[in-house]
C-alpha cells in the first residue's frame, strides 16, 4: 500500500459527490489504466469544447439556449480538468480541493 501523500485522486466522483482515491504501488494496474484514459477523454473534450467555444464566440447569431448548453459542458469540463490537475500536482487534493 502506498503512503497517504501518494494517493491517487480519481477523475470521478463517488455516489455522493466526494473525492476518490487510489491507494496503490501498481502504476500498470485496472484501476490506475482506467483513470488514465478517462482522463484522456475528459481532456479531449475539454479541448473539443474550447474549439465549439470559439465558434460561439465568434458567431453573433448564437441563441441564448446555445450560450446556456456551452456555459454548462465548459464549466463541466472545466471541472474535469482542474480534477485532473490537482491529481497530477498531487498537493491540493489531500487539501480538500478535488
Amino acid at each position: 500500500m502506498t503512503a497517504q501523500d501518494e494517493l491517487r485522486l480519481l477523475p470521478w466522483v463517488g455516489p455522493d459527490g466526494k473525492p476518490c482515491y487510489l491507494s496503490t504501488d501498481d502504476q500498470g494496474g485496472y484501476v490506475s489504466r482506467l483513470a488514465d484514459h478517462i482522463e484522456a477523454f475528459q481532456l479531449g473534450m475539454a479541448s473539443q469544447l474550447l474549439e465549439r467555444s470559439r465558434e460561439v464566440l465568434d458567431d453573433e447569431t448564437e441563441d441564448l439556449e446555445e450560450l446556456h448548453l456551452l456555459t454548462v459542458q465548459l464549466t463541466s469540463a472545466l471541472q474535469d480538468v482542474l480534477r485532473i490537475a490537482t491529481s497530477r500536482g498531487r498537493g491540493s487534493a489531500r487539501a480538500g480541493h478535488p
